[in-house]
């Protein structure tokens, strides 16, 4: 067996190096200062496909804001806007 060189090492593709994006609040970057709990397509941006609440970890959205989301979403499913429970909602 020959010996194999750090320099002989090829790859089919070159390795993957993640840049991440750097995550911000849309509410603070567009200035929106109400969320209307009676736009339910806007708040179907912040569920998932079973109609749970995205984290802030996954969406960017600040603190003040997260809060302010799920109050809207509460108040949408309350009104029949948003399914509480759904299989496939996108």
């Amino acid at each position: 067996m020959a010996a194999h060189n750090q320099s002989e090492i090829r790859y089919l593709n070159p390795p993957t190096v993640e840049v991440k994006k750097k995550k911000y609040c849309r509410f603070k970057k567009s200035g929106i200062k109400y969320i209307d709990y009676k736009d339910g397509e806007f708040l179907k941006k912040f569920l998932n496909e079973q109609g749970k609440v995205l984290p802030r970890r996954l969406t960017g959205t600040s603190q003040k804001y997260q809060k302010k989301v799920a109050q809207a979403v509460k108040r949408a499913r309350h009104l029949a806007i948003l399914p509480f429970v759904t299989d496939l909602m996108k």
